[in-house]
């Protein structure tokens, strides 16, 4: 993942931005009051989750199709903590109805789409759970975890903590672990590997097997069932190569998009009240101008149309043409399925975004958005805010 230098910032993507978008007088005079430590900082600009790979296919149930490995097998074990990280939740979601015996955590940024993924899994499950808000420019929240990316679930097992990675990879987890309460999780996690391979780059790159099959241990599905299954993990690892990639050349389109979209995750994020003032514009101002000018890469990378609309459109029409053959309200039935809760949250991500509202406008996807958003707040928890 690219990570921009403030001193990069500075001398390159600010100056074509405010060729676009008249910020010069603020971003100076800001400057001058901000810490001199700002200058050392590096800007996470996938901070709000949008430059995170979608994700790797051609998977069977125990081995990893990758293109080349540093060796054959060669795979990571997931961080398992003796003791508690130390950390402050900023949120609690309580649901008295929650019989899964799990006690979660969840690292996050609020608008990325794959943390509202799983978020979005969470409470349609009704499972309890803390939220920990990530800063996106020193993370400190996460310093405890060599994996630098979100979201990370941390959850309590016998004998200490055990780190959850990658969105896809944690719902499919948990699911199997809802499915079958007679496995631990930590045997659970041994059926997704993290393994090691050089992606399509030649970079050093990392992903976890199986990450879109749900185990069975115990009640085997019938035919039908797998043909379920085949089905929604088909959409689910769409969601994460075709519809997450169209997000990005939308939400930063031009750069006046750029900048209300990181006031809206500002808003939705409750930095503010979270951290200093100082970081919230230096989040909001520098992290608008980056992801500007990195979202034109992006949309040439992921052949995006010269109206990233049109491929944002052409995107959820395929989604909403699969679910309206059903004949039902969701791709799932009567209820949503693990498709329609993924390609929810990514969907949520942007919510309060002028790409979301031309979404709405120009595809049939708004009624099933919210009778998917209904069926999942009914099941979630209350949330609490945690007041340090």
């Amino acid at each position: 993942m690219w990570r921009p230098s403030f001193t990069i910032l500075q001398k390159v993507v600010l100056p074509s931005f405010r060729d676009n978008l008249n910020l010069s007088k603020f971003l100076f005079s800001t400057k001058s009051r901000l810490p001199k430590s700002t200058s050392k900082l590096t800007l996470v600009s996938a901070s709000i989750g949008v430059l995170v790979g979608a994700g790797y296919g051609g998977y069977t149930h125990y081995k990893v199709n990758v293109k080349k490995t540093f060796k054959p097998g060669e795979t990571e074990e997931y961080a398992f903590l003796k003791e508690a990280p130390e950390y402050a939740a900023h949120y609690k979601i309580i649901n008295d109805a929650d019989t899964s015996n799990l006690q979660l955590t969840l690292f996050q940024y609020r608008t990325c789409p794959f943390c509202c993924k799983v978020r979005a899994y969470l409470d349609a499950r009704g499972i309890s759970y803390e939220i920990v808000e990530v800063d996106a420019v020193l993370r400190q929240a996460i310093k405890w975890s060599g994996y630098k990316k979100v979201p990370i679930l941390l959850a309590k097992v016998d004998g200490g903590y055990q780190q959850l990675l990658d969105s896809t990879a944690i719902i499919s987890v948990l699911e199997t672990c809802l499915k079958d309460k007679s496995s631990e999780l930590r045997e659970i996690i041994k059926f997704y590997p993290v393994t090691k391979f050089v992606n399509e780059t030649g970079n050093e790159s990392t992903d976890i097997a199986n990450k879109y099959f749900i185990m069975h241990q115990a009640n085997v599905p019938d035919e039908k069932e797998k043909a379920l299954e085949v089905e929604e993990r088909q959409w689910r690892q769409w969601a994460d190569r075709v519809l997450v990639n169209t997000l990005s050349p939308n939400v930063y389109r031009t750069a006046g998009e750029a900048l209300e979209t990181f006031q809206w995750f500002e808003q939705a994020g409750g930095w503010r009240q979270f951290f200093p003032a100082w970081e919230c514009t230096l989040m909001v101002y520098i992290g608008a101008a980056a992801m500007y000018m990195i979202s034109k890469r992006l949309k040439t990378r992921h052949k995006i149309k010269d109206d990233p609309r049109e491929s944002l459109y052409d995107a959820v029409n395929e989604w909403m043409g699969a679910v309206q053959s059903k004949g039902t309200p969701f791709l799932g039935g009567d209820k949503p399925n693990l498709a329609d809760v993924t390609v929810f949250g990514v969907l949520s991500s942007i919510e309060g975004c002028t790409a979301f509202q031309d979404l709405k406008n120009n595809t049939a996807v708004e009624k099933w958005y919210y009778e998917t958003k209904n069926a999942i707040e009914r099941r979630m928890g209350k949330v609490i805010a945690v007041h340090a």
